[in-house]
């Protein structure tokens, strides 16, 4: 499990990751290598939820680069071309969308231009007005210290607090907003 946090700025926006890994009986796996934020081409993603998908999204999937329109115009960059893009790649290395519908849970941060959206696992993209985000099994925790005006850092302590599945140490990445 993981928890990630997103926050939103005038002209960037930041993204942290805890660093626990488990799997649904709650064993732990701990690993250098194992990262929940990466840079893909000119985005910041990470993933929480099921490990094909958050494998697929930091590891192997190529995103469409942005022209000068797409940066003014972010939303529709990610709705009209990196979704397409990313499930068409999800779909080629063995992520059935259909079969996944009942079971597989998952949720990603991305961070484009500078702009973070929520996506959700039919890859739905979401973005709301108060520029916080929660994302795995401790993001309500996070979320709802965030709204309650805790820093990154304080909000990923007590989900840590609140959950078995989040744990320190907690990496942190930032996008800034590009012309």
């Amino acid at each position: 499990m993981t928890t990630l946090i997103g926050v939103q700025y005038e002209n960037g926006c930041l993204i942290v990751a805890d660093s626990r890994t488990t799997d649904h009986a709650g064993k732990i796996y701990s690993h250098p290598d194992v990262k929940k934020i990466e840079q893909r081409g000119p985005l910041l993603v990470s993933g929480s939820g099921e490990v094909l998908p958050c494998d697929i999204l930091q590891h192997i999937w190529e995103p469409p680069q942005m022209t000068k329109a797409d940066r003014a115009n972010v939303y529709h960059y990610m709705v009209a071309k990196a979704m397409p893009s990313l499930r068409k790649c999800m779909s080629d290395n063995g992520f059935n969308f259909e079969e996944a519908k009942t079971d597989t849970r998952f949720q990603f941060l991305i961070a484009a231009n500078g702009e973070l959206f929520d996506i959700d696992d039919e890859l739905s993209v979401s973005r709301n007005d108060y520029g916080f985000y929660g994302a795995g099994s401790g993001g309500p925790y996070a979320l709802g210290a965030l709204l309650a005006g805790k820093d990154a850092y304080e909000a990923m302590e007590i989900a840590a607090k609140a959950t078995a599945f989040t744990a320190p140490p907690y990496i942190a990445k930032e996008q800034f907003k590009t012309l």
